[in-house]
């Protein structure tokens, strides 16, 4: 049996805007979700701008704060840590961001941005580090002393991944870590990712609007609809057999392999045309092996 290096359960985020009662408005960013990401996969997590993605990703990483349920990392309640024991974990759980060159200290070399996070190390024994995954994804020479204005995007992208790997994590929430890049680099940022995980047996979360990019490096994929989890399956089986009509909503989207036109198109996905109606009455039913989908009860 796989064993999980996350356990959600009914975690809820709501956020709250404006001072008095009147002006106060509440929105449920995250809704009574409950999933498990397993060591050494990587989990896709799908759905239309808004729907929470970003918020769930932060929540799992302890950044942000839950109003109910309970998220366990390897079986220890991150949100009910000391902050002690939260340092202690702090290198274990990483993230990947979306924009390479605004993630990155423009007045730091590449190799002082991967040395920085080894705060444990002697500067030698870090540098030392830093220049041995630095040479893993394929940024070495000269080119360690650079500063990020001199770098590419995607070589930028490297550098952060480079950040995020160095200090041997064993979760990283991938946070549209391609939908700046174009799609020949995207390619090989996607290859790296993979070979990074085999080597470092790293577990991914991969958040993305380009539903091309998480069926390939994807082994499930869960969807949300307005931060309420509606199905979770493996992903061809996903793609072949979708079960939830929000599912089929965002697979007839026809996903553009170039990710910017990915994001405009689920972006521009008009609420007024089509929306979907979830009670707070549902249960989960098993389509196939390991693919459920949510039913929900009519009141």
């Amino acid at each position: 049996m796989t064993e999980n290096i996350i356990d959600l359960k009914n975690v809820t985020k709501v956020f709250t805007n404006g001072k008095g009662r009147r002006e106060k408005i509440s929105v449920t960013a995250v809704d009574e979700v409950s999933l498990e990401i397993r060591k050494g996969e990587t989990l896709g997590l799908v759905g239309e701008s808004g729907s929470g993605k970003t918020t769930l990703g932060r929540i799992i990483l302890g950044l942000e704060s839950i109003d109910s349920g309970l998220v366990d990392f390897k079986g220890r309640s991150i949100h009910h840590l000391s902050s002690k024991e939260r340092r202690d974990i702090a290198n274990q759980l990483q993230i990947i961001f979306q924009d390479p060159y605004s993630a990155l200290n423009p007045r730091m070399t590449a190799l002082e941005l991967v040395s920085e996070p080894l705060l444990k190390l002697s500067k030698q024994e870090a540098r030392e580090q830093a220049r041995a995954i630095l040479k893993l994804v394929g940024i070495e020479g000269d080119a360690v002393h650079k500063l990020p204005r001199e770098f590419s995007g995607g070589q930028r992208q490297r550098i952060g991944i480079a950040r995020a790997v160095v200090s041997k994590p064993e979760f990283i929430v991938c946070d549209e870590p391609t939908s700046a890049l174009d799609v020949s680099i995207q390619s090989q940022i996607l290859t790296l990712l993979k070979e990074l995980q085999e080597e470092l047996n790293l577990s991914y979360l991969f958040i993305s609007h380009d539903l091309s990019v998480v069926r390939h490096i994807s082994d499930r994929i869960a969807v949300l609809y307005h931060g309420k989890l509606v199905e979770i399956a493996p992903a061809e089986h996903l793609f072949d057999h979708p079960q939830h009509a929000y599912t089929k909503y965002l697979l007839n989207a026809k996903p553009e392999l170039d990710p910017k036109l990915a994001k405009e198109k689920l972006l521009n996905i008009d609420e007024s045309v089509q929306t979907f109606d979830l009670s707070d009455q549902f249960e989960w039913q098993e389509f196939g092996k390991d693919h459920f989908v949510r039913v929900d009860v009519e009141a």
